[in-house]
């Protein structure tokens, strides 16, 4: 059975997410994947080929059409999923990136949707200096840390940023939290990212 992922006019990452929903819920058989973008196609692929399934693609006026195959022979690669799931992100801006402050704001709310779709999910999530900017009343992104804070992961903002920024009454989701919890959480994470 092949399953169709109409993904034209969708920004990334939600091509990549939406087939790979459709992968998860596949135990064998094929899943066509339609992009507008060559980009999008890209992505598409390398996620078919990181989790060892065969594609083929072909471009039909400007559309790209991505055949991904699961099946017998396709062994999706295992994971050890409790150490990863032992990872542990520094927001230390509420931007992603240098260079263009609205592209960065637009790269970080990618990013936080793509943790709310990615699994295992991350074990903490803290935030600093004007990081804790995504935190609070008005972030674009608070609505998928609170899916996080759901799912059990942990987000602490550093009390010290939010006074600065004059923010402390208008943390919105997870707990305030100071440098010496902050530093404990990534001194016993397994696997840190900073951002």
């Amino acid at each position: 059975m092949n399953n169709q992922v109409d993904a034209r006019g969708l920004s990334c990452p939600k091509p990549v997410i939406e087939t790979k929903k459709v992968l998860d819920g596949l135990k064998e058989g094929s899943v066509t994947t339609i992009v507008d973008n060559e980009v999008a196609m890209q992505n598409v692929s390398k996620l078919a080929k990181s989790l060892n399934y065969n594609v083929d693609v072909k471009k039909v006026d400007k559309d790209y059409y991505v055949h991904i195959y699961k099946g017998e022979g396709n062994e999706e690669i295992d994971c050890q999923c409790e150490e990863e799931r032992d990872l542990v992100i520094l927001f230390k801006s509420d931007t992603l990136g240098e260079g263009s402050d609205e592209l960065g704001k637009i790269l970080m709310k990618g990013y936080v949707y793509t943790l709310t779709e990615y699994t295992p999910y991350p074990k903490a999530l803290l935030f600093m200096n004007s990081g804790v900017k995504l935190t609070v009343e008005g972030s674009e992104v608070l609505d998928y840390l609170k899916q996080l804070e759901r799912e059990g992961v942990e987000l602490l903002s550093c009390g010290t940023c939010l006074d600065y920024f004059h923010l402390k009454e208008k943390l919105a989701v997870g707990s305030v939290s100071n440098m010496y919890s902050i530093v404990d959480a990534l001194h016993s994470a397994k696997n840190r990212l900073e951002l």
